[in-house]
């Protein structure tokens, strides 16, 4: 074996000369450099911890203390001198440095309790929430409440530039709620879905459990919440991702679009060089802990616990469960072109490879014209299958030799990047086109995207690219972070990047050759690759995938109407649905709770009674239109209020969830919380929002408008609806199905979508039109 000898770094033996020794210095210096590279970050993490632990105070305040300390001492102040006198005995030396060392260990101690203090009086501060439910836009008025506590956290939290984990000491734990107001809020939720004598039995059985197991449950949950930082997050993670056996492919990754409004080059090496230079740039930011963490109208921090798994993260098949395994380093990314897997460099001597020096590497892959080993150009569908099949498969045939090399490879990668062999297109004439771009980023061919990684980097023939991403680690919200980031950076750096041949300026200092991972898969696992191969095919070809493009208007439109541009959007929903299936249904709208530490998700449940009586009056003649724009701002503004609740941490989803974990945990039945958790959500609908950042700006950078991305149906005879809102103008739906429900179409539901926005648009320019004949 030509690799096992290369790494050998040293042998000895003994002769009748003596000691024989032999080593290799190049590899010996690797790992030298290696380990420096490793103490640095650990120094430089160690630093950065330090950092965190005294924010907001600066490290520098800590000798501004002691000096007042010292200049207290020696002006006599008997108090001071008199503790001072109390330490100095303890302490080793002359009379100088026992007063020096005392005064600075009193120093220490008074620095300390004031940066706890601020902490902790920002961590109150910080549970406040009335801010949410104060109007926005022009023309409204901050109550002196939140501009007070406006003015107060900005004190609390001006400690200097802030790293990427500065403010999570200061983060409040999610409150639990309380059972009765939950009790009643669900009901509410269920109300328009039920007839009179189902709504009763859905009470009763609600009010047994309140006064029943309920409590016991809420106890021992409120317990949990003063013992963890959040009650939820690792349940959710566990529960919800980790233990559940069903393929990712489609039930559980999601997918992300390029923006299509530019595109910097057609050339797929170097697209693929100067992304992936600029996606190492963003882990480094996270890995020196010197990313800005993203700030609420640049005031209120959001968690940033999610980061930290971005890169370097692999989850790893089990039998009965999962579990995410994150590297703290990784020197290279691995490419998969044509059913060949390859091993890329990206970090040598001492640094990031630039962008023509990964072009170089991108290049050799994209021809090279050997084949794929036997089994190699399908051996990701195994990823795409169920999770015990695939634990199993990979127990029994990558455990051991060349399979565990290359597997290890694989998943210790950063990333993995995709080199498609098809174009990905966007017109606007032709909407198809978008369609199919979207359904090969979130599906592929089932068997080229190794769904296990954190995140898989895809980039077609003609440079334009999309991201395939894990979701258990990490919520939509994160990855759009990183999504901002590359499209502003790359935009930034384009110009001198990319030559007028489409290819990367500059000569490589360093030229390194991609090393193909090699398999050997016997006849068993390459018939387990085939059944996976057939099992991932049968979920892609049940894939009906659709991307609506809404340009009649967008945020400009809605502003004017003076409500909340996602209640407008999920009241157009909530009409689409009615027509599209001629009854209501459960709807799941997901939001954050990264206003709280560790926070991930909470559900909105959009269908209430305001929205179904306003879906109501739309779908009679019995109603003016002045009464149907009040039953419209009425469910637009009970949609707002609950989904500012779910925010602050008094949603209903979770919590629930949480109680039923505690009942299995107890071995007690409860017939309530069964009910509820076998209730399907029929439309699972999700927002992306624009401008995680301020640097985004699309009034003023159309160009960076993205259609952002999509997941599968929750239900089997559901729908699953992403959008952004992509400027004054245009609005992306990705609308998902399943072709084997006779019930559901996602191009037709689009049709609904459309149309419902116009028939808002319509309510609203006729309400305008009768108000002015009035005048």
């Amino acid at each position: 074996m030509a690799e096992a000898h290369s790494a050998v770094a040293f042998s000895f033996g003994i002769t009748h000369e003596g000691w024989d020794v032999n080593f290799d210095r190049e590899v010996l210096h690797l790992v030298w450099q290696s380990g420096i590279r490793s103490w640095k970050k650990c120094i430089a993490r160690s630093k950065n911890g330090l950092k965190n632990g005294v924010y907001p105070a600066p490290l520098q305040s800590l000798w501004f203390i002691v000096a007042i300390v010292a200049l207290i001492k020696y002006s006599g102040y008997e108090r001071v001198s008199d503790i001072i006198s109390r330490i100095s005995p303890y302490l080793p030396g002359n009379i100088y440095l026992k007063e020096v060392g005392s005064c600075f260990l009193l120093g220490t101690v008074v620095w300390l309790c004031l940066i706890f203090t601020c902490r902790y009086t920002l961590r109150l501060l910080l549970k406040y929430k009335g801010w949410l439910y104060e109007e926005r836009g022009s023309g409204s008025k901050i109550s002196w409440q939140t501009t007070l506590w406006l003015v107060m956290v900005k004190i609390f939290s001006s400690g200097g530039r802030p790293l990427l984990y500065s403010f999570q000491g200061s983060l409040p734990c999610l409150p639990v709620p309380s059972l009765q107001s939950s009790m009643e809020k669900y009901l509410n939720s269920v109300r328009p879905l039920m007839k009179d004598d189902q709504f009763e039995r859905t009470q009763k059985l609600a009010e047994e459990f309140q006064k029943g197991i309920g409590k016991k449950l809420h106890r021992y949950l409120l317990l949990k919440s003063w013992w963890s930082t959040n009650y939820v997050s690792d349940w959710w993670e566990e529960y919800i991702y980790l233990r559940g056996r069903s393929p990712l492919l489609v039930n559980s990754n999601i997918y992300c679009i390029d923006a299509v409004f530019m595109n910097h080059t057609s050339s797929q090496s170097a697209r693929a060089a100067g992304v992936i230079y600029t996606i190492l740039q963003f882990r480094r930011l996270i890995d020196h802990q010197q990313l800005k963490p993203i700030m609420v109208q640049g005031t209120i921090p959001l968690c940033s616990s999610q980061y930290e798994r971005m890169f370097n993260t692999t989850r790893v098949p089990g039998v009965e469960t999962d579990s995410i395994v994150h590297y703290s380093d990784s020197k290279h990314v691995v490419v998969y072109h044509r059913g060949r897997y390859y091993k890329v460099i990206i970090y040598y001597r001492h640094r990031i490879l630039t962008p023509c020096e990964i072009e170089a590497q991108i290049i050799k892959i994209l021809e090279d014209k050997s084949p794929p080993a036997e089994g190699e150009e399908k051996l990701a569908a195994l990823t795409a299958w169920d999770r015990t099949s695939w634990a199993k498969t990979r127990q029994e045939y990558f455990f051991k030799g060349t399979n565990r090399q290359s597997l290890d490879a694989l998943e210790k990668a950063a990333f993995v990047v995709v080199l498609d062999d098809c174009p990905y297109e966007f017109d606007m004439e032709r909407p198809e086109k978008l369609d199919h771009y979207g359904q090969v980023l979130f599906c592929g061919k089932g068997h080229d995207r190794w769904f296990d990684k954190s995140f898989t980097l895809c980039i077609s023939t003609n440079g334009r690219i999309g991201l395939n991403t894990e979701h258990s680690w990490g919520d939509a919200s994160v990855m759009a972070h990183l999504w901002e980031y590359i499209i502003i950076e790359e935009t930034e750096s384009a110009p001198s990047w990319y030559g007028s041949d489409g290819h990367i300026r500059g000569t490589p200092q360093y030229i390194l050759a991609p090393i193909r991972l090699k398999w050997e898969l016997p006849q068993n696992c390459l018939a387990s690759i085939d059944i996976a191969d057939q099992a991932a095919q049968a979920i892609l070809n049940d894939l009906d995938l659709h991307i609506e493009v809404h340009n009649d208007y967008g945020k400009g439109f809605v502003k004017q109407c003076r409500v909340s541009p996602d209640a407008f959007i999920q009241m157009a929903l909530q009409l689409a649905y009615f027509r599209d299936a001629g009854r209501f249904c459960l709807t799941y709208e997901a939001t954050t709770t990264r206003l709280f530490r560790e926070g991930r998700t909470e559900t909105v449940r959009s269908l209430t009674m305001e929205s179904s009586a306003w879906v109501k009056s739309m779908m009679s003649n019995e109603y003016s239109v002045e009464e149907r724009v009040s039953l419209f701002r009425k469910a637009c503004q009970k949609h707002q209020r609950q989904y500012m609740e779910a925010m602050c941490g008094r949603g209903i989803d979770r919590y629930l969830f949480c109680l039923y974990v505690v009942s299995k945990y107890l071995e007690v039945d409860s017939p309530f919380l069964n009910e509820v958790l076998r209730e399907p959500w029929r439309l699972s609908t999700s927002q992306t929002p624009h401008g995680q950042t301020s640097r985004v700006n699309l009034k003023e950078q159309p160009q960076y408008v993205t259609p952002a991305g999509g997941f599968g149906p929750v239900a089997d005879d559901g729908y699953g609806v992403s959008y952004i809102v992509g400027g004054e103008d245009l609005i992306f739906f990705h609308i998902t199905s399943k072709r084997s429900c006779r019930n559901t179409n996602s191009s037709q539901f689009g049709v609904q979508i459309v149309q419902a926005l116009a028939d808002i648009k319509n309510l609203f320019l006729e309400e305008k039109k009768n108000s002015q004949k009035i005048k």
